[in-house]
């Protein structure tokens, strides 16, 4: 029987697939953290983790770099009034601007006019992106992994857009219609811009993969609902492999944050140089069911998720119990950190949190 571990030493053995003292469980806080009052944020979310006897994984909480559009004749100026948030970005070539707008409800912004949308726009992107500067801020990891100690992982965000150039394309700069038609109308536009975006993407991963941090993930948001498996394969995942050579070249691991649909991607991200699948969501929010991903998923690559935040806030205290261990029934221990998959809603309870520890520390491994 293995002797007692600390949180940080269990994250790091389950993402290795090495043996565990019992099974990690590290809820994502996302939208139910930014709902509690204050004071309670005020004690950080390792004070909390600890509250609820989980395992602290802190995912892309900073990066080992900066990144600024401020150089060569580019600019971005941001303005917000009203619930509008403006952010116009200006270079030698030409101008380009969004619209966000502010939700009451979510506590969140959600963009409402991407700024891309002609040819000559992807030429401005391709102008923005050659000149963004990126410099290592190798103190903006080894500080809070320094506060954390064992207490938990700090997991660094490793790309300059948040996640990869096309996937940041259909989230923020073109969207998933104005990226359909543009690959149809100017590919040459679209794939030389990529691959601006693509290298000063490298050039970020090389030095985060330099600075103290041992794990790093991408935001991808991989679904079905707005990339297809085709551009999926195409776009994204040799962006990925790139990164992860990178990162495994330095002997640290590289998560992929894949929350939507995403059983028909499932052979390509298994062919990923990715160390685990981050907040998998099983239906509603996704389309596959933790442990069917976990059969085709090759040995090296593990999973972190499987509660889904639906099931998680609505189900009663006997469901929710039984739901769990029925989760893990069917899991193997190897390669796994149970997690609600990618967000928690704001009305679940502390003692729901608490709940999952006593079911997971009783899992026999």
């Amino acid at each position: 029987m293995l002797s007692t571990m600390t949180s940080q030493e269990r994250l790091l053995a389950a993402l290795r697939g090495q043996p565990v003292d019992r099974l990690p469980w590290s809820p994502f806080l996302a939208y139910w953290w930014e709902h509690q009052p204050i004071e309670f944020q005020q004690q950080g979310q390792p004070w909390f983790f600890k509250q609820i006897g989980a395992d602290a994984l802190l995912r892309g909480f900073a990066t080992a770099f900066t990144a600024s559009y401020h150089q060569d004749g580019c600019s971005q100026v941001e303005t917000y009034e009203d619930g509008l948030l403006r952010c116009e970005y200006h270079t030698p070539i030409g101008s380009l601007l969004s619209q966000s707008r502010y939700s009451p409800d979510g506590r969140t912004i959600f963009i409402s006019d991407h700024p891309v949308k002609t040819a000559h726009d992807f030429e401005i992107l391709a102008y923005l992106a050659a000149h963004m500067r990126i410099s290592p801020a190798f103190e903006q990891v080894s500080n809070p992994i320094q506060q954390l100690g064992q207490d938990g992982l700090f997991v660094a965000l490793v790309s300059p857009f948040g996640k990869t150039p096309f996937q940041h394309m259909v989230e923020y700069w073109v969207g998933t219609q104005g990226i359909a038609y543009a690959l149809a109308d100017f590919p040459q536009a679209v794939e030389d811009c990529l691959s601006v975006m693509s290298t000063k993407a490298l050039e970020a991963v090389r030095i985060s993969a330099a600075s103290p941090t041992q794990a790093f993930i991408t935001w991808e948001d991989s679904s079905t609902t707005n990339v297809s498996p085709r551009l999926f394969e195409r776009y994204i995942v040799p962006d990925l492999n790139r990164w992860g050579s990178e990162i495994h070249s330095a002997g640290k691991l590289f998560l992929h944050h894949a929350c939507g649909h995403v059983r028909a991607l499932m052979k390509a991200i298994a062919r990923e140089e990715i160390d685990m699948v981050e907040s998998l969501s099983p239906p509603p929010t996704g389309n596959i069911e933790i442990w069917e991903a976990q059969a085709q998923l090759p040995a090296h690559i593990g999973l972190i998720g499987g509660i889904e935040p639906v099931d998680f806030l609505n189900l009663s205290d006997h469901d929710f119990d039984s739901y769990i261990e029925n989760l893990l029934d069917r899991m193997s221990p190897v390669r796994y950190i149970l997690a609600n998959s990618d967000s928690c809603p704001p009305g679940v309870s502390i003692d729901r949190f608490k709940r999952v520890t006593q079911i997971a520390n009783s899992w026999k491994i």
